[in-house]
């Protein structure tokens, strides 16, 4: 049987991923995609660490090129994107795993300073944008494509950092938007709102501001209705394979929770 995304292009911002026990939610996605038949693009701050999802896919015999780029610098970005076309022909997939919270300085609105704010905002906003600015014009070349951006369940819930929470509600925004717009290109836009997952970026920071490994994964798992067991970055992954395959070919602008059921239960 051929893959749901056989013979796509799909480029992954953010494909590498925080070091951890556990994999992360790009890297998950990125390896999924290339399993389900496509040709993958990975991209990341850290050069290294997208070489290393390359690796993983290559040696599952799939195809795989690396790139580094910070997606703060709008240079970076279109270089990206026009890298992936020249390696690959096309582009048709576009999975934006951009996102950070506590390594770029997130804090409380009281707390938080201006630079810290910026960050974020370059990062898990305007980086997001920056991708689908230069990525769209490409999908309209070719007659469509898809789209998922990976928002967050915070968007919805209280949360502790204003930073974070602001930008993962604008992403659903954007994510609006966008689908609105280029609907009359055959672009689908969607976007996913993780719940509480063991993935690197989750565990580690708090790790290292002194939590117990095992404390912060019982705390954790302990709000997860579903089981009381947090999700994995393997669960992000079946949804966007979903969203980005041809049995969403008529799902644009949603929002998909993959929560445990957090967001119905108060």
């Amino acid at each position: 049987m051929p893959g749901r995304v056989e013979g796509k292009v799909a480029l992954v911002m953010g494909g590498g991923q925080t070091p951890g026990d556990t994999i992360g939610n790009g890297r998950a996605t990125a390896l999924l995609l290339a399993r389900e038949g496509a040709r993958v693009f990975v991209v990341d701050l850290d050069g290294d660490r997208a070489a290393a999802t390359c690796a993983e896919i290559r040696r599952e015999g799939g195809q795989a090129e690396s790139f580094a780029a910070d997606v703060r610098q709008e240079a970076d970005v279109q270089a990206a994107v026009v890298a992936c076309v020249k390696a690959f022909g096309r582009l048709d997939l576009l999975h934006n795993n951009i996102g950070g919270g506590l390594s770029l300085g997130d804090e409380s609105a009281v707390k938080m300073s201006v630079e810290a704010w910026d960050r974020v905002f370059e990062v898990n906003l305007r980086g997001m944008w920056l991708a689908c600015k230069w990525a769209i014009p490409v999908m309209q070349e070719h007659g469509g494509g898809s789209i998922v951006n990976i928002s967050s369940a915070a968007a919805h819930h209280k949360y502790p950092r204003v930073g974070y929470k602001t930008t993962k509600v604008a992403v659903i925004g954007l994510t609006e938007y966008l689908a609105a717009e280029h609907a009359g290109d055959m672009i689908r836009v969607n976007t996913i709102l993780p719940g509480l997952m063991e993935t690197p970026m989750a565990i580690e920071p708090r790790v290292a501001e002194g939590v117990a490994r095992e404390v912060v994964i019982a705390e954790r798992n302990r709000q997860v209705p579903l089981g009381k067991k947090m999700g994995s970055g393997w669960d992000v992954a079946y949804a966007a394979l979903f969203l980005h395959s041809d049995e969403a070919r008529f799902i644009s602008g949603v929002a998909l929770p993959v929560d445990g059921a957090m967001l119905v239960s108060g």
